[in-house]
C-alpha cells in the first residue's frame, strides 16, 4: 500500500544510492499484518463513551514479521475534513515513517557487525 508521498521519498532516497539502504519495499516486505482502527469505534466497543473527536483519529497498527508492533496515527485539525480513507493513508504513512529509522538502525548494526 505505498502511497504517493512515500513513493516520492523512496525515489529521492534511491537516487544515486549504491550501498545497502532501507527502502519502502523492504519495510513493506517485513510487514506481517496491517490493521486500521477508528479510535472512537474502538472505545465504544469497550462500553465507554467516546468523544466526537476520538472518531476522527485513525490508527494503523503494523506488526512486523519479528513481532515488533508500530502504530501510525492520523487526525485532521478540522473535523469537517475527516475522511476515513485519507485517515488510513496518512496513518499508514506515519507508521512506515516511524519504522524507517528503526530499520535503519538494524541495517547499520548488521553492516557494523559484518565489517
Amino acid at each position: 500500500m505505498s502511497t504517493q508521498s512515500l513513493s516520492a521519498s523512496e525515489a529521492l532516497s534511491a537516487r544515486g544510492a549504491t550501498a545497502p539502504r532501507v527502502s519502502v519495499p523492504r519495510i513493506e516486505d517485513q510487514m506481517e499484518s496491517v490493521i486500521y482502527i477508528n479510535l472512537g469505534d474502538a472505545i465504544e466497543r469497550t462500553g465507554q463513551d467516546a468523544s466526537a473527536a476520538s472518531h476522527l483519529m485513525t490508527l494503523c497498527v503494523v506488526t512486523m514479521r519479528n513481532g515488533f508492533v508500530e502504530v501510525g496515527k492520523s487526525a485532521p485539525a478540522s473535523p469537517e475534513n475527516f475522511d476515513r480513507e485519507k485517515g488510513r493513508v496518512f496513518a499508514y504513512e506515519d507508521a512506515v515513517r516511524n519504522l524507517w529509522p528503526k530499520l535503519g538502525y538494524s541495517l547499520r548494526d548488521r553492516l557494523h557487525a559484518d565489517a
